[in-house]
């Protein structure tokens, strides 16, 4: 019977997905999950990430801190040596800091590079060379931000914007240079939604509410689940023929 929902299953895939332990990257495991998944959960908070795969079909938690060079690898071994393939990688990891720039350090600023750009190359690279090797047909996930494209406003984030607008155009390069090795690489660029880097300077703050409200057409912020489509299609063979394109999901914020 045909049936056109069928491509975006991820039944017998192996995701990688970092930042897992909160928020919208919880929320990330559970719809891999849902959709057939067995699901590397990466992030700091191990302890956050065993709850997590408990409540999931076939997951494991591995700590993995991406402001060093550990990270990555560590990702990589965990998918091979639990579930022995990689098959998609969702780079959903990510620091963000409101700061001057007249006021931030080079530390802090490298930090936030590190975090959200060069740790989702490495791990992107990593997981890319390996689907490769074994003729593995993957897909490759980067979550960028709208802030990657346009300014924060009144949020003054140089480090985040950098880093992801950076990971915009790593996401072209990389899209480019793979696709015809059968590894796709696409982004998603999420508008204002609550989390734990967002909810006191943007959901629970009077300013920060209006400003989304005056500046997303649709007048409001994303709901958690608001996500979930762009993800699968994204990851499944839904998008088998899309590469190098970032995804806005974001009430219409970067269109005006």
């Amino acid at each position: 019977m045909f049936d056109p929902l069928s491509t975006f299953r991820l039944d017998g895939k192996v995701v990688i997905l970092t930042g897992a332990s909160s928020g919208l990257g919880a929320r990330f495991a559970r719809v891999c999950d849902a959709a057939g998944a067995s699901v590397v959960l990466a992030a700091r908070r191990l302890e956050r990430l065993e709850v997590l795969a408990n409540d999931l079909t076939n997951a494991v938690a591995v700590r993995a801190d991406f402001s060093t060079d550990e990270a990555a690898p560590a990702c990589v071994e965990a998918a091979l040596s639990q579930f022995g393939s990689i098959d998609v990688v969702v780079n959903n990891a990510g620091i963000s800091r409101t700061i001057k720039a007249t006021e931030d350090t080079m530390d802090g600023f490298r930090t936030e590079l590190q975090v959200d750009l060069v740790g989702p190359y490495d791990l992107a690279a990593r997981s890319a060379k390996w689907m490769m090797e074994n003729d593995r047909p993957g897909s490759i996930i980067n979550i960028a931000s709208i802030v990657g494209k346009v300014a924060g406003g009144p949020l003054p984030l140089p480090g985040y914007a950098a880093a992801k607008g950076g990971l915009v155009q790593l996401t072209r390069e990389l899209a480019s240079e793979w696709a015809r090795k059968n590894v796709r690489v696409n982004a998603i660029g999420p508008g204002w939604f609550e989390s734990e880097m967002t909810s006191d300077a943007m959901f629970n703050d009077e300013r920060g509410v209006e400003f989304i409200k005056r500046g997303a057409p649709m007048g409001r912020g994303g709901r958690e689940h608001e996500l979930d489509g762009a993800l699968l299609f994204l990851a499944s063979e839904a998008s088998s023929y899309m590469t190098g394109q970032t995804v806005y999901v974001d009430g219409g914020w970067t269109i005006v």
